[in-house]
Order: C-alpha cells, then sequence, then structure tokens
C-alpha cells in the first residue's frame, strides 16, 4: 500500500490539480511538499468556480485549506 506522501513524492515536478476549500482550486506543478501537506506549485493557474483568476510563477498553499490532491 503507498502512503499519502509517498504518492506526492511521486509527483514532484507533475502536474496537480489542487482542490481547495471554498470552491477554489489550483492547477500547476508539485515544487514540493511538507507533512503537514503545506504545497509549493509553479506554473500555477488559480481558478474559482472553475474559472481561471489569474496566473502565478510561484505559489505556495497551506495544507489547511487542501480538500484534495490529485496526479
Amino acid at each position: 500500500m503507498i502512503k499519502p506522501l509517498q504518492a506526492l513524492n511521486q509527483s514532484i515536478n507533475s502536474s496537480v490539480i489542487v482542490e481547495l476549500k471554498a470552491g477554489r482550486e489550483f492547477h500547476g506543478v508539485l515544487d514540493g511538499f511538507d507533512p503537514h501537506m503545506n504545497l509549493v506549485l509553479k506554473n500555477a493557474e488559480e481558478l474559482v468556480n472553475k474559472e481561471s483568476v489569474r496566473k502565478v510563477e510561484l505559489t505556495v498553499i497551506r495544507g489547511d485549506n487542501v480538500v484534495y490532491i490529485s496526479p
């Protein structure tokens, strides 16, 4: 069985979708993470209610706000 942090480790430098609370979402390349599921995404696009809001070169997402991460 693969553990969640192992799955994240395998997704480093790959595209991921991160669903956040309140209908927010980020699509980007996973650059790093820590045991609290704080994430660093590069070349990310922020979506609110499935509509693109902005693109950012680098962003940090606090683990408390993450609903799910999909590789």
